[in-house]
């Protein structure tokens, strides 16, 4: 792969990360609607969903986002987000890694905020000149943040440390996020959403160990 088809694939890789991480980070409102229904936005989930392996779950994101044609559909979605990401009960699936990476948590309804997890990812930030902006005040090690740093480092680290991050802080817990999703998830959508996410790292992953 030349330099250049090499920036451009990192380049598209940082988007669906960034994509990823802003559907996590937020409820889907009208503009965020927009966006992602919008002709360019379309022609992206397409070819996102050339790929056998996610297909049906972007097929399944995009029938529910061009689904959403009333502000009382908009508020059920948002209530199914809130339920899922915000409310720290056996009924939601906290998005914080430290919830499963410490097992001694697991047991307890609220994982363990601003604990080992949060300074790393804190430090990363800070070692990358970053930092999460102040109308998000979540911890570090939430799922959008760290979904949208390694949208950064794919235009900024090589494909070793690149793989060493995505291993060691995000592909190591996903599966049991996205299990607790599939498992508590009633409207479908953040279903399809953590399946896909899943399934992208995973597929990205591959792509960086291969050489």
């Amino acid at each position: 792969m030349s330099a250049q088809q090499d920036q451009a694939m990192n380049q598209a890789r940082a988007s669906i990360y960034q994509l990823l991480s802003s559907l996590f980070a937020k409820e889907v409102d009208h503009q965020i609607l927009h966006e992602l229904t919008s002709e360019q936005a379309l022609a992206f989930w397409q070819q996102l969903a050339t790929e056998p392996s996610f297909s049906q779950d972007v097929e399944q994101i995009v029938a529910k986002l061009q689904g959403l044609t009333s502000d009382k559909a908009l508020l059920e979605l948002a209530a199914d987000y809130c339920g899922l990401f915000l409310v720290g009960t056996k009924h939601s699936a906290s998005p914080y890694a430290s919830l499963y990476l410490n097992s001694a948590n697991q047991a307890e309804d609220e994982p363990l905020l601003f604990g080992e997890q949060h300074q790393q990812m804190s430090q990363f930030l800070k070692q990358s000149q970053l930092q999460i902006q102040s109308e998000f005040p979540e911890p570090a090690d939430h799922i959008a943040v760290i979904l949208a740093y390694v949208a950064h480092i794919c235009t900024h680290q090589d494909k070793l440390q690149q793989a060493q991050f995505v291993s060691q802080n995000l592909a190591n817990w996903l599966a049991n996020f996205v299990a607790k999703v599939v498992e508590v998830d009633q409207g479908g959508f953040y279903l399809s959403l953590a399946k896909l996410t899943a399934a992208w790292v995973e597929s990205d992953l591959q792509w960086l160990q291969s050489e």
